[in-house]
């Protein structure tokens, strides 16, 4: 199956009436109202955060993997501060962190770590997230870190534990509050 020039054009979004000024124009965002955010909201996503990372970096640095806190802390705020979001559910949090730094440490195993090794693992990563509808940021931060510090396959479990700590730590405490109701679905 080949493409003509026309077919080309559209499949990479360069159909007819396509301008570099339009492409300019669309850089300049949207508006959008800011949403109010009450303090005592803010004060209780930090204590979520605070507890959630108190007890996963005793686990993670114990474990001997102290960059696997970066990732996880990313996940933190999701689920604290951002409890509702489809990023922030534990099928993402947990199934998005078991499939990047399993892919991570796959590829860093059959290919060595490189410049391009790293930019085909992010690859890979947000490719079978979007395939698998499991999409969490963080996650691809943990194939990074995974790939990029060289750590071994012990990082996994550290990452994995970790992730189900913050499902359960969030699923605890956001629910102590009338306002919070987490999770929004598991699946």
């Amino acid at each position: 199956m080949s493409l003509d020039n026309g077919e080309m054009k559209k499949a990479v979004g360069l159909e007819k009436g396509w301008s570099f000024t339009h492409y300019l124009s669309k850089m300049k965002g949207v508006s959008a109202q800011d949403r109010t955010v009450l303090f005592s909201d803010s004060l209780v996503s930090a204590g979520g955060g605070l507890i959630a990372m108190t007890i996963i970096s005793l686990l993670a640095v114990s474990l001997g993997y102290p960059m696997a806190l970066g990732p996880i802390g990313a996940s933190c705020l999701l689920v604290f501060a951002a409890h509702e979001g489809p990023f922030s559910q534990p099928r993402h949090i947990i199934g998005g962190h078991l499939l990047s730094t399993f892919v991570a440490l796959s590829i860093w195993d059959l290919f060595g770590r490189s410049h391009i090794t790293i930019g085909i693992t992010l690859a890979v990563v947000v490719l079978l997230m979007m395939i698998t509808k499991m999409m969490h940021p963080p996650a691809a931060a943990s194939a990074v870190v995974a790939i990029n510090s060289q750590v071994g396959w012990g990082f996994l479990l550290t990452v994995v534990f970790s992730a189900i700590l913050v499902v359960v730590i969030s699923i605890l405490y956001n629910n102590l509050f009338k306002t919070r109701n987490y999770p929004q679905r598991w699946m």
